[in-house]
């Protein structure tokens, strides 16, 4: 048996990778983690060749340890030959299959894993922002949930923030500029792109920010060089 981990990009069909789209359409079973995977891959694979695994949304450990592992054997079940399981933006960074991927290393040894790296947010957020990431400066990864506001690199690329105010409000005390995007390159027209936390105040998972501190010289938005906005 062989699974093929497949990221399909940040939200637009047409961000999904030609080898990740000849996958695809030669599997027999895709695996989603929910609607939003399902929209993307909709135009490369039957609706009778997919299958839902839900997760739950909770934070007990032992509750989500034995989630992942009945995936996982929900996977092995439901797969003859070759399967994949489809994940928004890059299977490898923050997602849902770095965790299937170890219940099953964990528990079906045997089965072969790949990996085929999708866009992820983490970068497609410059071409959203209409910034370049020079060189010279640090750029840190990390989630922000429930209102926390990690600081100290020049440049910060926060995932996952559901408390918008509360975050923005840490970052610049900080000391920072801060954009946020909502649902970028999501086809729904629910994207945004902002510097005011008060148009996100209600809570999306598919929000990110990006932090630059303002005492560090940085190209603009957008063009030109400034420190600061």
């Amino acid at each position: 048996m062989k699974l093929y981990g497949i990221g399909v990009g940040p939200g637009d069909p047409q961000l999904l990778t030609i080898r990740g789209k000849r996958v695809l359409e030669q599997v027999d079973t895709v695996f989603i983690p929910g609607d939003l995977a399902q929209t993307i891959i909709s135009g490369y694979v039957s609706a009778s060749n997919i299958v839902e695994i839900q997760f739950p949304m909770t934070t007990d450990k032992d509750k989500l340890q034995k989630a992942w592992q009945t995936a996982a054997d929900h996977v092995v079940e439901k797969t003859d030959d070759k399967a994949a399981f489809v994940t928004i933006g890059d299977p490898s960074i923050y997602s849902t299959f770095g965790h299937l991927r170890r219940a099953l290393r964990n528990n079906h040894s045997t089965i072969d894993i790949e990996v085929i790296p999708g866009v992820s947010a983490a970068t497609a957020f410059a071409s959203a922002f209409d910034v370049d990431v020079v060189s010279g400066t640090n750029l840190m990864l990390a989630e922000a949930p429930n209102g926390t506001a990690p600081t100290g690199p020049d440049q910060m690329v926060l995932l996952k923030i559901t408390d918008v105010p509360t975050t923005h409000s840490k970052l610049t005390e900080a000391g920072y500029d801060v954009w946020y995007g909502r649902r970028l390159f999501m086809e729904d027209e629910s994207t945004v792109i902002t510097q005011n936390p008060d148009d996100l105040e209600d809570r999306d998972y598919f929000t990110l920010g990006y932090a630059r501190h303002q005492d560090i010289r940085f190209p603009s938005i957008g063009g030109g060089e400034n420190n600061g906005t």
